[in-house]
């Protein structure tokens, strides 16, 4: 068969066809008395093969490897091939998020784009610094699309970096709160708490609704930050998980700070009291728990709480005795 038969029934092109001879790919077994290639059944089944290898991404040069070594084994030119395939759908995925954070900002000309392209490729950047700058410039001179800095701040390990994200979220509206409601159900544990934090930082309406959500979040760490958050806001949901982070020792200085300011309002005092008290009377609770409940009681007005310290003040380990007397000395002076 000839070269030009050849190539419209392989859909190989003569060209190509010629340059696999050159390389030693496929040399036609044969030639016409006129001097043209003539190729056999064989040389058209090893085309077909060339095409097929090089369907899954070979080179010509591995190509012809695998076809002319009878030691050659695939099982590692396959795992090479599957890693550089990652690579290339990674650095495709990431090209794809770039473009539609730049469609999302709707550029009116090209030094839109060629700004919020400095600002995307700032908040990738290595340093902390950079970042940080990114983030906040992102609010007042080039705008960043919500997603970029959701995915920023969902990803910042640096607390002062993360800090600035957070802080240019809460101004950028409420665009973000569905993609961090997201991240809530995100499989890393990290990503879970900056959502949560994030979400924090947002006013009053939907991000109180998610925060209240959060308080039956599977994760513990969700759970208490979202407990502190609405204790700042006045929501006495939080009071169960407020008292739980004072017995288990956990940011229970804020905890005892956030359950006093939601003392203050109208009938939550003797409620939160009570939720001490009976924290106190688990026999399970241990003298370090008790002296900490102790502590946090001293904020909150009422006879409850009043009672409950003076049955501390005679606990049978000194330390949560004595803190309970101080306590009931500085109540009395007050």
């Amino acid at each position: 068969m000839l070269i030009g038969e050849v190539a419209r029934r392989s859909g190989v092109s003569a060209r190509m066809l010629r340059h696999y001879d050159a390389l030693g790919l496929v040399r036609p077994t044969g030639r016409t008395d006129a001097g043209y290639r003539e190729y056999s059944p064989d040389d058209i089944r090893r085309i077909f093969h060339i095409e097929s290898l090089r369907s899954l991404g070979l080179s010509l040069r591995e190509v012809g490897r695998a076809l002319d070594d009878p030691g050659f084994t695939p099982s590692a030119l396959v795992d090479d091939l599957i890693r550089r395939t990652r690579e290339r759908i990674a650095a495709e995925t990431e090209l794809l998020g770039r473009l539609c954070r730049i469609g999302a900002a709707e550029p009116a000309g090209w030094e839109d784009v060629l700004q919020t392209v400095a600002l995307l490729q700032a908040l990738g950047s290595k340093s902390a610094g950079t970042r940080q700058r990114a983030a906040l410039s992102s609010v007042e001179e080039v705008p960043v699309p919500v997603a970029a800095l959701v995915e920023a701040a969902l990803g910042e390990t640096d607390p002062n970096v993360a800090g600035a994200l957070r802080w240019a979220l809460a101004q950028s509206g409420g665009g973000g709160l569905a993609l961090l409601a997201e991240g809530l159900g995100a499989p890393a544990a990290e990503v879970r708490e900056r959502a949560v934090q994030c979400i924090a930082e947002f006013p009053e309406g939907e991000a109180t609704a998610l925060l209240r959500d959060a308080l039956a979040h599977p994760d513990l760490v969700v759970r208490r930050c979202a407990a502190l958050a609405l204790g700042a806001r006045g929501m006495a949901d939080a009071v169960p998980t407020l008292i739980d982070m004072i017995v288990a020792e956990a940011n229970d200085v804020d905890a005892a700070d956030a359950l006093s300011a939601l003392a203050s309002r109208p009938g939550l005092a003797d409620r939160i009291a009570g939720g001490l008290v009976d924290c106190l009377a688990d026999g399970t609770v241990d003298a370090s728990a008790r002296r900490r409940l102790a502590q946090a009681l001293a904020d909150i007005p009422g006879s409850t709480a009043t009672r409950a310290l003076a049955d501390l003040s005679h606990d049978d380990d000194r330390g949560v005795a004595l803190t309970a007397a101080y306590v009931l000395g500085i109540r009395d002076t007050r």
